[in-house]
This record gives structure tokens, C-alpha cells and sequence, in this order.
């Protein structure tokens, strides 16, 4: 079912009267509009709190010219897509469109997949993980077929090996497909250390990598403040740290999204802030590096299956451009290798 906007087109009235040709006359001897112009277009599967929140963000963010929505409850797509449309006066010029077909995102630059299958009380992670599995099986393959040059941008958790599951569904190059995976672990670590330091968040560069869960790996040796590397700093200042405090603030990263959900029920800002900003980076072509989710085979000594996993990559309009060589510690390595085995082990138990 179509739910295209209802108040973008020009034709008022029972008869349906096209106003355009009386509201403006034509310039005469007009050149057609320049075919350099590029026409930018977002699709996002899954209308609930966090796609929701991402299509809020990139509306007042103007990162796109069309912005389509697809879910499969006809009645809150509609609703949602019509209280997008009233808030038109307010934001840049766009598109909105909504529809339960997938042909509505043909295409799509970019495709943004937050669907995914609820927890059933008692039912194990391996049990969801295979219906959502399942979900992918439905949503990626039209996808592809209605934008094969498109980039995915797969958000459901958990994150890695549904990005996996996309990959394989999908027949793209790696490049192509990537998890929204450690960028708002490392928002939420550059925060907790910009709080400690009193500085500001944007001034800190720091990354976890790894895993989106339980076994991500944060780079201590790597961060830096106002380009200062904080540890080698401490050291030679002779300023004593203690090496529990820095995996208190890791765990405090690991703990931020259960702590939101049980005091709201669900994470939808901060993801929405997030993936905006690798659709920017995307879009835009900002060469932005950012931890997400890539295939990581080849990388940092990770030789061992085909597993996608966070780590610092550069955006942009062809997607995944490449990884960056941030140096290591040997215990950096250790701890991304077991973050690697970790999802492989899940990953080689699913039916795909």
C-alpha cells in the first residue's frame, strides 16, 4: 500500500485543479536543470523509536531531498509519515514519502535498516538472532533490486552479525555495507572522558572498537585531547593513573544503553544523532573517519572467518573507503582477536 505525501502536489479542489501555471509564469527560453545536480535520496525500513529518531535528525540536519519510510504497519507508517509532513513550515524542503512496497525506495542512496524482531520472554539471543535473520531475508534482497548502486547502512542489533546477514542477502561488495556499530559506544566513551577532564566532548579523539556489546575493546593507548596522547602525557608528567579507572569508564560505556533502556524503555536520540552523522559523512563524501561495522578480514592481524566488527573506517560517497592503521598495544590486539571470536560464534551457529 502507497502512502505518498499528501500535501506536496499542486492539484487542489474536487477536480483536482493544477494551480502551478497560475501561481507562476514560465521564464522564457529556460535551460533544463543542470544534470550535474545531484538529487539525494534516504530510505529507512523500520518505523519505530530509533527509526523514528534518525529520520527526525536528518530532516533537521537537510541531509536529504527525499526521505522514505517503509514498515509493516500500514496505520503507524501513515501516522508517522503525516506528523512529518505537518512540521513542513518548519524544516528544509523534502520529500516525505511512506509505503508497506518496497518500491517506494527505488532509487535510494542510502538505506537505513532498524527493523527488527521483538525478545519473546524466555526466548534465547540465539532464537531472536535467527528471526531476525529471517526479517533480513524480506527486507535486503528488495532493497537490492530497487537500488543495486545503493550504500546499507544496517542499525539492528545486534548490529555486527546482521550486518554480516546483510553482506551475505545483499551479493555487494564489502565496501557497500556497513553497521552503525562503536560510533555511539565511542560518542558515549569521548564523553565519560571529556566529563572527567572537563573539556569538551569534540575535543577528545578516542574509539571503541570491536564488538557492538559486552567485548568491545576501547584504544586507550590511541586517545588524545586537543591532540595530546593522554597516557604518554601521564607518563612522562610522572601523574600516576590507575589502570581500574580506565576500564570503569569502558564499563560505564557498556552499561550506558541498558542503564537508558530500563529508566525509558528503549535508546532512539543518541542512535539518531549517530547515524545521521555517518549519512552526512556518507552523503556528503566528508572522508570522515568513524568506528562502524566493516568487514574486517585482513585488518589489525584478523585473518580468522568473515566477520564484520567496528573499526576506525573512512566515509564516504562510495561507502567504506578504507580502514585507518591506528597503532596498537599487544593487549589491544589480544582483546579486539577474542571481540572477533566472540561474533564469529554466534555467526557460525545461524541458518542462512
Amino acid at each position: 500500500m502507497a502512502m505518498h505525501k499528501s500535501t506536496s502536489g499542486s492539484a487542489l479542489g474536487p477536480g483536482g485543479l493544477d494551480l502551478t501555471q497560475a501561481f507562476f509564469k514560465s521564464i522564457m527560453n529556460a535551460a533544463p536543470s543542470s544534470p550535474t545536480k545531484r538529487h539525494t535520496k534516504i530510505s529507512i525500513v523500520g518505523a519505530g523509536n530509533v527509526g523514528m529518531a534518525i529520520a527526525q535528525t536528518i530532516l533537521t540536519q537537510d541531509l536529504t531531498d527525499e526521505l522514505v519510510l517503509v514498515d509493516a504497519i500500514p496505520d503507524k507508517l501513515r501516522g508517522e509519515m503525516l506528523d512529518l509532513q505537518h512540521a513542513a513550515a518548519f524544516l528544509p524542503r523534502t520529500r516525505i514519502q511512506a509505503s508497506t512496497d518496497y518500491s517506494v525506495t527505488a532509487g535510494s542512496d542510502l538505506c537505513i535498516v532498524t527493523a527488527g524482531a521483538r525478545q519473546i520472554n524466555g526466548e534465547s539471543r540465539l532464537n531472536l538472532l535467527q528471526r531476525n535473520v529471517h526479517l533480513f531475508q524480506k527486507i535486503i534482497p528488495p532493497l537490492v533490486r530497487h537500488s543495486p548502486d545503493t550504500i546499507l547502512l544496517v542499525v539492528s542489533n545486534p548490529v555486527d552479525v546482521l550486518t554480516y546477514v546483510a553482506w551475505k542477502l545483499s551479493g555487494f561488495p564489502s565496501n557497500r555495507v556497513i553497521g552503525s556499530g562503536t560510533n555511539l559506544d565511542s560518542s558515549r566513551f569521548r564523553f565519560l572522558i571529556a566529563d572527567h577532564l572537563d573539556v569538551n566532548a569534540q575535543d577528545v579523539q578516542a574509539f571503541i572498537v570491536g564488538e557492538h556489546g559486552d567485548s568491545s575493546v576501547a584504544l586507550w593507548s590511541s586517545i588524545s585531547v586537543g591532540g595530546v596522547p593522554v597516557l604518554s602525557f601521564l607518563e612522562k608528567q610522572q601523574i600516576a593513573y590507575e589502570k581500574e579507572m580506565l576500564e570503569n569508564i569502558h564499563k560505564e560505556v557498556i552499561q550506558s544503553a541498558y542503564e537508558v533502556i530500563s529508566l525509558k524503555g528503549y535508546t532512539s536520540w543518541a542512535i539518531g544523532y549517530s547515524v545521521a552523522n555517518l549519512a552526512r559523512s556518507i552523503l556528503r563524501d566528508q572522508r570522515r573517519v568513524h568506528p562502524v561495522s566493516v568487514l574486517a578480514k585482513g585488518f589489525y592481524d584478523l585473518e580468522d572467518g568473515e566477520v564484520f566488527l567496528s573499526l576506525p573506517a573512512q566515509l564516504g560517497r562510495g561507502g567504506v573507503l578504507g580502514v585507518t592503521n591506528v597503532h596498537l598495544t599487544d593487549e589491544e590486539k589480544h582483546r579486539l582477536k577474542d571481540s572477533a571470536t566472540t561474533i564469529l560464534q554466534v555467526q557460525n551457529q545461524l541458518a542462512l
